[in-house]
């Protein structure tokens, strides 16, 4: 059976082909089948965006689609970047300008009260009934500076709990076993194993 990977981020994409490499599926990326086009993240949770994509994927390509949304929720300011974690310094802004802003925004505030949360959705659409959603959360503070070259998005910045290392400072194998993403997809995987059986 195949199991189209839907989407376009490349860090997220080689995550998940890792992740789900052990499951009885045929991983599919967008490019495998021809799919060129982004579906606008309208939706005001992680759940939603995620249902979103997924059912406009399955729709276009009619397999069995997997599509999640995830991003990091700050608690000093409100829960931002939230669901426009990817938007946050605006369109086409990279990783580095994402982070100088929220390290800027997050200036005058005191180590105790920088906690915060990568959050994943996970929406399984079958070709047929509705989209499943699993989550995942992993916690943990940001850094007044980044630390590592491993990982993308916000990982430099975010100090895992009971850790000493940012999310960037973990090894692939490190980071597959804690975080958020990991987590939520933990969830999807026997639901997976009783598709194909």
């Amino acid at each position: 059976m195949d199991l189209l990977i839907a989407t376009n981020n490349h860090g997220k994409l080689a995550e998940l082909f890792e992740l789900l490499s052990d499951t009885p599926f045929r991983l599919l990326s967008l490019s495998d089948v021809g799919i060129d086009f982004e579906v606008p993240e309208t939706g005001s949770t992680f759940e939603k965006n995620a249902e979103i994509k997924a059912t406009a994927y399955l729709e276009r390509s009619g397999l069995l689609t997997l599509a999640d949304d995830s991003g990091l929720e700050v608690r000093a300011l409100g829960g931002e970047p939230g669901v426009y974690s990817s938007r946050y310094a605006g369109e086409g802004a990279t990783d580095a300008q994402r982070i100088a802003l929220l390290l800027q925004n997050l200036d005058n505030i005191p180590e105790g009260r920088r906690q915060a949360r990568f959050r994943c959705a996970i929406a399984l659409a079958p070709p047929r009934g509705p989209a499943e959603l699993f989550t995942g959360e992993c916690p943990g503070t940001i850094t007044r500076s980044p630390r590592g070259d491993n990982g993308f998005g916000y990982d430099p910045v975010f100090l895992l709990d009971g850790s000493d290392r940012t999310m960037a400072e973990l090894s692939r194998d490190e980071k597959g076993r804690v975080s958020h993403r990991s987590r939520a997809l933990r969830k999807v995987i026997p639901e997976l194993e009783r598709m194909a059986a």
